[in-house]
């Protein structure tokens, strides 16, 4: 639950139908999909079986593979830029999951008559992202104060049940709504000329990386938290399945809802038909399609849908923030109480700066990471694993597991898969994206 928690975000229930809205729908829908299953589960499976072999935080993991001083080393820097990954996703992370609580008590707010409180809950102001950044980092650092298996894994089982079910909820009822189904049919029916496009391959792969947490790190470090008898394929499938199954089921909620919305005279297309504020979306559209529904309805399912992204946006900060914390643990000694305290001011200091430069480093950071670091850092680990670590350590960590005939089809085919086919993947999508 807890690797899953940190796979399923806001980039599902956000980013995943904001892209598949602004590519094409169903083209979008199917080279993720691909890109998923060559790419986001080998690549998964490489991270959770390096952390669970090192034993340890990225750094140190990678550096174990290594078989001289330069091999280490560089090991380690791959590991360490992991986790400056994992650092600067949370600063926009912290950001936009603060803007879900101002929306989420929005409603409330009106429904109590301050109007004036609603307009600044919604408003775009600097006020209002301090202010929310910091509550929602607040939440973050309460629950890694507790620990692994206290705060973690304990929230991770609460929250994860209740995003699944209110999702299901929410697709549930907007299927019953007038428009829903030309929505579904934009979702469904694939683009074949956008699927090749450079921008739907650079924005799918982004997406790939970004959803299931690859590349930050933070798969290594719950593999670290792994004995070495559990079954990683297993794992790795649960864990892709789940962070997948979430995602297209936010898409079957938001697309037909953006339909709805325009079925109830909400403008969402612009006269060329590109879709308006694509990156805004679950801020300008839904809101406008709940505010058609009457204010009872209005304040339930604004309130609902909200509190939705907000567990989506604490299951993966968790993760993502235990990825600086657990290394600050084991490379100074600290306790986790005082290492928690300085990575949550550390990280809560860079996203309330990132909040007061908004204009000039928000998009640049999303970019960088998402789009570049990312990348780089699972191309980095396709690398090691393949090339670098010995291949009879490897098979010793593949036959330790419960369950598992090393000599089967799949763990002969895996390695060798990571070793050859991953970094050519992942280069040529870059390459593609720049020609």
């Amino acid at each position: 639950m807890a690797a899953a928690g940190s796979a399923v975000g806001i980039g599902n229930i956000w980013g995943f139908p904001t892209q598949a809205a602004t590519h094409g729908g169903g083209a979008f829908l199917l080279v993720y999909l691909l890109l998923i299953f060559i790419l986001g589960i080998p690549m998964l499976m490489a991270e959770l079986m390096i952390g669970r072999h090192g034993q340890t935080n990225p750094a140190d993991a990678m550096g174990k593979l290594g078989f001289n001083a330069l091999t280490r080393n560089l090991g380690k820097t791959i590991g360490l830029v992991s986790i400056v990954t994992a650092g600067l996703i949370y600063t926009f992370y912290s950001i936009l999951s603060g803007w879900f609580i101002s929306y989420a008590i929005a409603p409330i707010a009106t429904a109590l008559g301050s109007n004036d409180t609603a307009a600044w809950l919604v408003d775009f102001s600097l006020s209002r992202n301090l202010l929310f950044t910091l509550i929602f980092s607040t939440l973050v650092f309460l629950v890694l104060l507790q620990g692994v298996q206290e705060g973690i894994e304990k929230w991770s089982k609460r929250l994860m049940p209740l995003l699944l079910i209110m999702l299901i909820a929410g697709v549930t009822y907007i299927f019953t709504l007038n428009g829903a189904s030309e929505g579904i049919n934009a979702l469904l029916t694939p683009n074949f000329a956008k699927a090749l496009a450079p921008d739907t391959l650079i924005s799918a792969l982004g997406q790939t990386f970004f959803s299931l947490t690859i590349g930050t790190g933070a798969m290594m470090v719950y593999g670290s938290y792994l004995n070495q008898k559990e079954n990683i394929a297993k794992l790795t499938v649960w864990v892709a399945f789940t962070d997948s199954g979430i995602a297209f089921l936010a898409a079957f909620l938001i697309i037909p809802a953006m339909y709805v919305a325009q079925q109830n005279g909400v403008e969402i297309f612009n006269a060329e038909g590109q879709l308006l504020d694509s990156d805004a979306l679950v801020f300008t559209v839904l809101p406008a399609l709940f505010s058609t529904l009457g204010d009872t309805a209005n304040l339930i399912i604004s309130v609902v849908f909200f509190i939705l992204l907000i567990i989506a946006g604490l299951t993966s900060a968790i993760s993502i923030a235990e990825v600086p914390t657990s290394y600050v643990v084991q490379k100074f000694t600290l306790s986790r109480q005082r290492a928690t305290l300085i990575i949550g001011l550390l990280l809560t200091s860079l996203s309330l700066l990132l909040a007061v430069f908004f204009e000039a480093l928000f998009s640049f950071m999303v970019t960088l990471t998402t789009q570049i670091a990312q990348p780089l850092v699972a191309l980095g680990i396709a690398i090691y694993l393949g090339w670098i670590w010995r291949q009879t350590q490897l098979i010793r960590a593949i036959r330790e597991q419960e369950h598992v005939d090393s000599s089967g089809l799949f763990w002969r085919i895996w390695p060798r898969y990571v070793k050859y086919v991953c970094p050519v993947l992942i280069l040529a999508i870059a390459i593609r994206q720049f020609v």
